[in-house]
């Protein structure tokens, strides 16, 4: 026995050390990384600057709101990673500037960058909402893909860039919550003239459904609804929604969130301010961002799960029936074809992000049926997300 353990021991060994050639695969290698190549000619021009450079950040966003962490997190990652040469001060909604006039500060360079959503600038062009979130649209997984690797960061700067703004992804939160009411809404039809507090697209889908929807901000959602301004809200996830008491006035919350199935935050950068930064604090800005992207995404789904439980102890949650998402979906593409119609910039945005949906959609499907469950779960039959 001990022989054999020595053979095997030795063989192990032996695998180890051949050559590494001897493993070269048959094909050329399938992908490679972009960015190193860039890196290698950024080095050559990089020095580690000595500058110290304070920044103010303005945003929508309230102290009270998770979002206000996100912002919080990438400013406190660009001064650890830049040892405080680069310091970024941050002010709420209403410290400095209103949550409307966050994009005109940044425009302007009253301010040198906002942290915010591209959604909320639907009236500078339309085409922004499709980086925020599309009804029936891309998933946080989705977003990811596209801006990194399907050249939709590259477009969304390009949207920003006669404003004198520098963009970057920094805060995907993921799928949002329904709508929450008191009235049980299951079909198309029980949306007809129900008041509904919701942004962007579907606010214009559901007002084409007979609803009465208006954007309200985020801090008077909670009055309008208990006053009954409103019958239905939509606002974010379960852990940006539960702070906000949604269940102490309503009994029901319709599922699933079709209208957002990912919602995306971004930084809004004068690009004078950009432009001034030493190379070495760019790309140390650039990082910390897409960092931010991906905790953001991890620490409010896991926040989520806690959230979610906490919502289920005094509110129902209906579920939309397949055909109603379905009649939904064809109300959506609909509306979306016109806009593209209209629009060229969203017709690009949305084109790209269908094609990537499509070019996806096989790997999507052979992936498909071994969901993360519970094991018991599974075994009972629970497969598919």
């Amino acid at each position: 026995m001990r022989a054999m353990k020595l053979i095997v021991s030795l063989l192990v060994i032996a695998s180890l050390c051949i050559a590494p050639n001897a493993f070269a695969a048959k094909r050329e290698k399938f992908g490679t990384d972009k960015r190193h190549e860039e890196v290698k000619r950024e080095l050559r021009k990089i020095k580690t600057s000595e500058d110290e450079i304070k920044w103010k950040m303005v945003m929508p966003w309230s102290k009270g709101l998770l979002f206000y962490d996100i912002a919080q997190h990438f400013a406190d990652s660009v001064k650890l990673a830049s040892g405080g040469r680069l310091d970024i001060k941050l002010f709420s909604s209403g410290e400095l500037v209103g949550a409307n006039e966050v994009f005109d500060a940044v425009s302007k360079g009253s301010v040198q960058i906002a942290h915010s959503s591209p959604l909320y600038w639907k009236g500078r062009n339309e085409a922004f909402v499709a980086y925020a979130s599309v009804p029936f649209g891309l998933d946080a997984e989705g977003y990811n893909i596209w801006l990194y690797e399907r050249g939709g960061l590259e477009m969304l700067q390009e949207l920003y860039k006669p404003y004198g703004i520098y963009a970057l992804p920094a805060g995907q939160t993921g799928q949002e919550m329904g709508m929450f009411s008191n009235k049980k809404a299951t079909k198309m039809s029980d949306f007809k003239g129900m008041r509904v507090r919701t942004p962007g697209w579907n606010m214009d889908i559901l007002n084409g459904l007979g609803a009465s929807v208006s954007p309200l901000p985020g801090g008077e959602v909670y009055l309008a609804l208990e006053r009954g301004v409103i019958d239905a809200a939509e606002y974010s996830t379960p852990a940006i929604n539960y702070p906000m008491g949604f269940d102490d006035i309503t009994k029901y919350v319709i599922e699933p969130g079709v209208h957002q199935p990912g919602f995306q935050c971004d930084l809004m950068i004068n690009q004078k301010a950009w432009d001034s930064l030493p190379a070495d604090l760019q790309w140390i800005v650039k990082i910390a961002a897409k960092e931010t992207q991906l905790w953001s995404n991890a620490w409010i789904e896991n926040l989520n799960t806690e959230a979610i439980n906490k919502f289920k102890e005094k509110i129902e949650f209906v579920t939309l029936d397949k055909d109603t998402r379905i009649e939904f979906a064809k109300t959506t593409k609909a509306y979306l074809d016109q806009v593209k119609a209209k629009h060229p910039d969203v017709k690009a945005a949305l084109d790209s992000q269908e094609q990537f949906k499509k070019d996806f959609a096989e790997w999507r499907r052979q992936r498909s049926g071994v969901t993360p469950w519970p094991i018991d779960e599974y075994i009972a039959g629970e497969h598919m997300q």
